[in-house]
């Protein structure tokens, strides 16, 4: 009987260290998803004149931008024109709230007006714009509770300086915190956490584009 040739011994398996598999499988994954780079956020909702965005404390409905010109009140003063932003904002909260501010480079901003993030163009002045509510030409600071109130973002237009033909706002929306030394509860502009060496930024609920309407007279 003729012998087999070669060697008849089963081959042993090759054993792979776990540590090896697992590096491996990540590096396949990391591969997968484009590396270790931040993925972007997806794009906010755009919004349109007439729309409306809840914003957590506050309602709000984004009504128009417009060229406003308001005449001097006598001979030692000067006409002067405005970009008006015209808001319908309704407080959500059981108690009177303050109209707030704009957001500028030293400031944040506070209560509604903390949420206009950013225009675009941006209309540079000297003290910023003007946040009021108005109702039957009174106009005041306060937004009563449940009770729709039309707010003006009024920005000086400095001499010649032509208006833009349309805005863009970058708007926030709130969260409401509890403080946990008192308890008590307060509602802030919503944040999105930094990333590695990024700094902490204000996030953007909506982007809301206006065209900007004609010159009018007040």
């Amino acid at each position: 009987m003729t012998e087999p040739s070669g060697d008849s011994k089963p081959k042993r398996p090759v054993v792979v260290p776990a540590v090896a598999l697992v590096a491996v499988t990540a590096i396949g994954i990391t591969a997968l998803l484009g590396g270790l780079e931040e993925r972007p956020d997806p794009a906010p909702p755009q919004l349109a004149a007439g729309k409306t965005l809840d914003q957590g404390q506050f309602e709000t409905e984004f009504v128009e931008s417009k060229v406003t010109l308001v005449k001097a009140e006598n001979e030692y003063s000067k006409d002067k024109r405005y970009l008006d932003v015209v808001f319908k904002v309704t407080n959500k909260t059981d108690e009177t709230v303050n109209v707030g501010t704009v957001p500028d480079a030293k400031d944040g901003g506070f209560s509604f007006g903390a949420s206009l993030l950013k225009m675009t163009p941006e209309i540079k002045t000297q003290f910023g714009p003007r946040l009021f509510a108005t109702s039957k030409d009174v106009t005041s600071s306060q937004l009563q509770p449940d009770v729709p109130t039309t707010v003006v973002a009024r920005y000086e237009l400095e001499g010649s300086a032509q208006p833009p033909s349309k805005i863009t706002l970058d708007v926030g929306a709130f969260e409401n915190l509890e403080n946990p030394l008192t308890g008590s509860s307060f509602w802030t502009v919503t944040t999105k956490e930094g990333y590695l060496d990024k700094a902490e930024t204000k996030e953007v609920a909506a982007t809301v584009t206006l065209p900007v309407k004609a010159e009018g007279t007040t």
